[in-house]
């Protein structure tokens, strides 16, 4: 933070023009021509922020680079400051903390070329904290009151006052009229937002000012920093406790997968190792084997019959992701969501101690109430907690509001599953299509598409695409309604709210994103019915249920995955990145033929982009839908892991580097945890677990595989398998009979067509794999969860001690506070304490009296 020592007035400052009194937020406007009611708005609002005690300073608009644009600098004192920090019970220091730190690992000089430097690290030494309370302001460690409370506790004091001033002369006639939130809403005013304290590129002018930002970019934006670990205690205190903890989650769950990324690779690596030990593809590839092999149209009309060896590259690509490093893999993965959650909660217990947010989630709940919340509940009721008289929303209308928001909720997610049909109907018209492009050779492929694409690779890439530009249509319609459902709701506080928006972002989300997934996974192939008894979408004699390719659905299912997982993580990078400095490339594109010196401060953060209440949660919301791509189909792509650790290592320093670059300071704000995302992580973590168990069992071919081997192959081996998988459909033009994916018995059979005795064995193996795999991972999982401890021992035991310490330095100083009270006392009356050793402090006064 910057020292308020005057210097010359220069208009690249954080101070007003007397150098002295800190500019701790900015309202800008323009004024209309036809802003009568607007500039009336301003005048009243103004003046009652002025008499709660705020100091405004006002630049005409002559001043400003675009001759249009006033701004309203804003400065609390210390007496506003004390006020409020007593009210929101802000905690401040009080004494050094003398409690030994012993959390030096061993051999920690190997991690010498990861650190920063220590006052980076550590932009200010550890304290013993306590609530503020301003009739004890002697009892803190108050050196200077200009900079007691850092720029990021100021500007959220000050933005809780600004989110409560009325705007109208008579309060009690509409209390609806309150708020800057309203303001912005209303175009009274264009933009509100507190400074940042230097160009991120050099550091201030002034020689005292410790320039933060230019630290952050320094040693943490840049992408060149991306192998050095975070400054998290100097995001924490430039930005606040709710932006520190996601980048402190963000980077332990980047860390995390580094070791999923790892044991991934080497599953991939075995399945390209063991290529040559492939003995189901080599037969389908063999022209004695498979280019015998003749198989039944897998469309009706159009598609004509083909030979095995056709699906020769696939069969073989599939071996790289369906192998026996497939099911070790999976359960790795349930074990890995596991630690990685368990590990997070010690590390966010330390965080909550290290920065005084152990019981700040009660305090939210009881003193920061939303004031939309406050404006739109007329009734009151008395809080049993603080014993007063609070505004409440009545049940009635509560369940009403909460039955119309799930009932939109459920509309949309009825649009994506209408969507998803939508597509599911293309990908079987279109596979007809490119069919028919095919020769009437059926040993041939695609002439247009190329000689390693069969019908079956053009129909689920070209559906993944379309699938994915829906995705993103409707993520964009959808935003806007749950914001809009979410504030009907007037949810209490801003965590309620959080919370509310997430649950339905999230849900909305989840089916939008893995909904195509879940289809290729656990239906596509599955009810497909078998020659001249053909399965038939909504019973429509066109749209013929798909079937998997003779190497399984597997493939398909990779690259669903890849297309949507890929195109979404680079159209996000391309979003969160490009835009915003295009736009302010765009924005700032008149103040660049400027002197520096005339482009002031104000302006320049004017010009950046507004980070918005819910910009972390868009952040959170893209890493969580992200954690569902590796864990709930991780089986289908041992790869997954690594994409997103590539990824999330250029995400780390991409969201750095766009907030300290290209947006505006967003207002600190507090936070002890993830809020609902945990909870929404823990979900997909048991989630996993089943989904990837029955990928194994249902979409991989591993089972059959096995069952063939150990029950039907006496020497143990694999030849055959090609043959023994398929069934015979009789046909009378063909000199042999043509074959389909299933196991039913042959034309001739007394059960023709029905299932053979070895499909129920496999059926059988496949569900007994299930339950064993799910038994075992949970198992593991909730042995591992009792085992490691949510809070560590040494931060239990810490915070216990500083409480221990807060009560007796607190008792000290009431003791020495009335020591000193009756010493004064005794004087002025000629009596003397020790002459009543038995008495009360206020007896001892009505003595004295």
């Amino acid at each position: 933070m910057c020292l308020n020592v005057a210097t010359s007035h220069s208009k690249d400052s954080v101070f007003f023009r007397d150098g002295v009194r800190r500019i701790d937020f900015v309202l800008s406007y323009v004024d209309d021509k036809d802003g009568e009611r607007k500039q009336e708005r301003r005048k009243v609002y103004e003046a009652n922020l002025e008499k709660v005690g705020l100091e405004l300073e006002t630049e005409d608009k002559s001043e400003s680079e675009d001759g249009k644009t006033y701004f309203v600098k804003v400065h609390a004192p210390w007496e506003v400051l004390a006020t409020y920090a007593d009210v929101l019970k802000i905690k401040v220091p009080f004494k050094v903390n003398d409690i030994p730190d012993n959390s030096e690992m061993p051999m920690n000089w190997l991690s010498t070329p990861f650190r920063l430097p220590e006052h980076i690290m550590h932009p200010e030494p550890d304290f013993f904290t306590a609530p503020f309370n301003k009739s004890k302001s002697d009892f803190f460690l108050i050196d200077d009151k200009d900079t007691f409370f850092p720029p990021s506790t100021r500007n959220r004091i000050v933005y809780y006052i600004l989110s409560r001033c009325s705007y109208f002369r008579d309060e009690c006639a509409d209390k609806d009229k309150k708020g800057i939130k309203r303001l912005l809403n209303n175009g009274t005013y264009t933009a509100a937002f507190p400074l940042h304290d230097s160009r991120y590129w050099t550091r201030s002018r002034d020689d005292k000012c410790e320039s933060e930002r230019y630290n952050l970019y320094k040693h943490w934006a840049r992408f060149l920093c991306f192998f050095k670990e975070q400054p998290l205690n100097l995001v924490r205190k430039y930005y606040g406790e709710k932006i520190g903890i996601y980048f402190a989650w963000l980077g332990f769950y980047t860390e995390m997968l580094l070791f999923a990324a790892v044991v991934g690779t080497i599953c991939f690596i075995y399945g390209f190792l063991t290529y040559d030990d492939n003995q189901w593809s080599k037969e389908i590839c063999s022209e004695k084997i498979g280019g015998n092999i003749v198989m039944c149209p897998l469309c009706d009309k159009k598609c004509s019959y083909w030979k095995l060896n056709t699906t020769c590259n696939s069969s073989w690509q599939s071996h790289l992701f369906d192998n026996v490093g497939t099911v070790f893999f999976a359960i790795f993965m349930g074990i890995w969501v596991t630690l990685f959650l368990e590990f997070w909660k010690r590390r966010q217990a330390r965080l909550e101690y290290e920065w005084d947010l152990v019981d700040f989630e009660e305090e939210q709940q009881q003193l920061q109430l939303r004031p939309e919340y406050e404006t739109k509940c007329t009734n009151r009721k008395m809080n049993r907690i603080t014993q007063e008289m609070e505004p409440y929303l009545p049940i009635t209308s509560k369940c009403a509001r909460t039955c119309l928001s799930g009932a939109t909720v459920l509309l949309w997610i009825s649009l994506i599953i209408a969507c998803i049909i939508g597509v599911i109907a293309y990908r079987l018209a279109v596979y007809a299509a490119f069919a028919s492009i095919m020769k009437d050779s059926p040993t041939t492929h695609l002439e247009v598409v190329g000689p390693y694409i069969t019908p079956q690779l053009a129909t689920s890439v070209t559906a993944s695409c379309i699938n994915f530009v829906i995705i993103m249509i409707l993520n964009l319609m959808y935003e806007r309604v749950a914001i809009w459902i979410t504030d009907m709701e007037i949810p209490k506080t801003h965590l309620e709210y959080e919370n509310k928006l997430t649950v339905k972002m999230f849900l909305f989300q989840f089916v939008n994103y893995y909904s195509s997934c879940f289809y290729v996974a656990f239906f596509k192939g599955k009810f497909v019915g078998y020659p001249g008894k053909y399965a038939y979408m909504f019973g429509w004699s066109t749209l013929r249920n798909e079937e998997c390719d003779p190497g399984g659905c597997l493939i398909e299912l990779t690259t669903q995955l890849v297309i949507v997982m890929t195109g979404k993580q680079v159209w996000g990078n391309i979003q969160e990145a490009l835009v915003p400095w295009l736009m302010n490339w765009w924005g700032s594109r008149k103040a660049r033929n400027h002197p520096e010196s005339l482009y002031s401060r104000w302006e320049q953060d004017h010009d950046l982009q507004g980070f918005g209440q819910l910009g972390l949660f868009y952040e959170y919301l893209e890493m969580v839908i992200q954690f569902g791509f590796i864990t709930l189909f991780v089986a289908s792509f041992p790869l997954a892991p690594l994409l997103a650790l590539i990824n999330n290592i250029i995400e780390v320093r991409v969201d750095a580097w766009k907030l300290t670059t290209q947006f505006r300071r967003p207002v600190a704000a507090k936070a002890h945890s993830i809020g609902a995302w945990e909870e929404i992580l823990n979900g997909m973590a048991v989630l996993s677990v089943v989904t990837n168990a029955f990928i194994v069992a249902f979409t991989s071919d591993m089972i059959p595989r096995l069952v063939y081997m150990y029950a039907y192959q006496p020497e143990m081996n694999m030849k055959g398998y090609i043959n023994n998988s398929l069934s015979v459909f009789n046909i009378s033009d063909f000199l042999t009979d043509s074959r389909y994916r299933d196991y039913r018995y042959p034309p001739g059979h007394e059960k023709q067509y029905s299932h053979t005795m070895q499909f129920w064995h496999i059926l059988a193996a496949k569900l007994a794999f299930i339950i064993i795999m799910e038994h075992v991972v949970f198992v593991v999982k909730f042995l591992v969860a009792w085992l490691i401890p949510d809070v560590p021992s040494d931060v239990r035991a810490r915070v216990k001690r500083e409480r221990y310490l807060v009560q007796e330095y607190l008792h000290n100083y009431e003791v020495e506070k009335l020591k000193i009270q009756l010493s004064q006392n005794s004087n002025e009356c000629n009596c003397t304490p020790m002459i009543y050793p038995s008495l009360s402090k206020h007896e001892v006064l009505s003595e004295c009296l």
